[in-house]
C-alpha cells in the first residue's frame, strides 16, 4: 500500500494507520473470501495470506464498559484490532486461526452471539426512538429487539435464506436508519399533522424559521387571537416533524395516531441488477409495546415466505420483481390498498408504463 503523505492537518486521520498490517501487505491484492462457519470469514491474498474476520452482534446503543471489553478482547486476541459495521456489527480481525475458539467463546460468554455473515440475516441498523429522538412515531431499541428475538435463527446460521437479508429500522420518516435501501424497512410513521399551541409558539419559535423548515410548503404565517402564528394545509403535510424540531410549540406525536408501517425490497449492491429502493407492502400497524406483536408476526411471515419462495442468491426485491407485486400481496396476505400508491409528484417516473403485469 503507498505511503500517505497528510499536507494538512484539517479533517480526520487517514484511516490507513489504522489498518492492520496484513491489509497494508496485501492492499488491493486479496484472491478470494469465504465463509468458513456461521460468523466466520477468511480473505486470502495471492501471497498466500489470511485474515480471519469474526463478526458479533451489537445493540448499537452500548455502554462505555461494552465498548472497553471488546477493545480488550480485540487486544487479546486480534493485536488490538477491531471495526464496526454500518449495521451494527462488531468485526474482530485476526490473523492467527488458533484464536478464533477461544476469541469466539469469549464473545458468547459476555453476552453477545455470532452469526450474521452471508446468507444470512445481519444485525437490525435502527435509530434512536423513544430514548433520545423528539420526533420519533415509534420506539427504535424495543422494536428491534422484539424482532430479532424472533429472527435470531436466521442470524446465528441455524435456519439459511435464499441471500443475504438486511432489515432496517426508522423511528419516523426522516430516516436516520437505512430504510430506503433495505430488503425489509420498519418505518415509523406520524398519521395527523402536528397541533400548534397558540400561545406557546410566538414566546419559542421564530415563525420565518418554521415557515422554511417545511419541505412541501404546508406551513403559512396566520395571525390567530391577535397573536402572530401559523397555520398548516393539512392536505400539503407529509407527516416529517421537521417543523416540531425546529419549534416544540407544533406537536407531531400522538400515542392514538403513530405507528410504523413496513416496506420491502430495497438494497444497495449492484450485483445482477441495479440498486432499489424500498416500497411500501404494510401501510400501518398501531403501536403496541413493549413487544409489539403484530410487527413482529408482520417480518416474520415476510421472511418466511422469501425464504420458501425464493431462489438461491435472489434478493427480496428481485424475487419480487421476478414474481409480480400481485403475487407477492397475495403470498404474504397483505391486501393491496390505495396507501400502496405512490403519489408523490415525481413518482410517474418510477410507475410501469406497460399493460405487461406479472400475476
Amino acid at each position: 500500500m503507498t505511503e500517505f503523505e497528510r499536507q494538512t492537518d484539517i479533517g480526520p486521520p487517514h484511516y490507513e494507520q489504522f489498518l492492520p498490517e496484513i491489509i497494508k501487505k496485501n492492499y488491493g491484492k486479496w484472491d478470494y473470501h469465504e465463509i468458513i462457519k456461521p460468523g466466520v470469514m477468511v480473505h486470502v491474498a495471492e501471497s498466500g495470506d489470511k485474515l480471519f474476520t469474526v463478526r458479533a452482534a451489537s445493540p448499537r446503543l452500548l455502554a462505555i464498559t461494552s465498548i472497553r471489553k471488546f477493545c480488550d478482547i480485540a487486544d487479546k486476541y486480534c493485536d488490538g484490532h477491531l471495526r464496526w459495521t454500518s449495521r451494527n456489527n462488531i468485526e474482530f480481525l485476526l490473523t492467527d486461526e488458533s484464536k478464533i475458539e477461544p476469541l469466539i467463546k469469549e464473545i458468547e460468554a459476555y453476552g453477545f452471539p455470532i452469526g450474521g455473515l452471508g446468507a444470512e440475516l445481519s444485525n437490525i441498523v435502527h435509530t434512536q426512538g423513544w430514548v433520545h429522538c423528539h420526533s420519533s412515531a415509534s420506539d427504535a431499541s424495543g422494536v428491534v429487539k422484539c424482532v430479532m428475538d424472533e429472527l435470531f435463527p436466521y442470524f446465528s446460521g441455524e435456519k439459511h435464506l435464499p441471500a443475504k437479508t438486511r432489515i432496517a429500522y426508522a423511528c419516523c420518516l426522516n430516516m436516520c436508519g437505512a430504510v430506503h435501501c433495505s430488503d425489509i424497512a420498519i418505518l415509523g410513521v406520524h398519521t395527523r399533522a402536528p397541533v400548534i399551541n397558540h400561545d406557546d409558539l410566538p414566546k419559542m419559535c421564530e415563525i420565518p424559521t418554521l415557515v422554511a423548515s417545511c419541505p412541501t410548503g404546508a406551513i403559512r404565517p396566520a395571525t390567530v387571537d391577535g397573536k402572530p402564528s401559523v397555520e398548516i394545509v393539512e392536505e400539503q403535510c407529509m407527516y416529517c416533524g421537521n417543523c416540531y424540531t425546529v419549534c416544540p410549540a407544533c406537536t407531531i406525536n400522538n400515542a392514538d395516531t403513530d405507528g410504523i408501517s413496513i416496506w420491502v425490497g430495497g438494497k444497495v449492491s449492484n450485483s445482477r441488477v441495479a440498486p432499489k429502493f424500498s416500497k411500501l407492502a404494510v401501510p400501518f400497524i398501531p403501536n403496541n409495546p413493549p413487544r409489539w406483536p403484530e410487527v413482529v408476526k408482520a417480518v416474520k411471515n415476510i421472511v418466511e415466505t422469501y425464504a420458501a419462495n425464493a431462489r438461491k442468491h435472489e434478493r427480496m426485491g428481485e424475487w419480487i420483481d421476478r414474481i409480480g407485486w400481485p403475487k407477492f400481496f397475495e403470498l404474504i396476505g397483505q391486501p393491496f390498498t390505495k396507501y400502496h400508491i405512490d403519489d408523490f409528484k415525481h413518482a410517474g417516473e418510477t410507475f410501469m408504463r406497460t399493460a405487461q403485469l406479472r400475476h
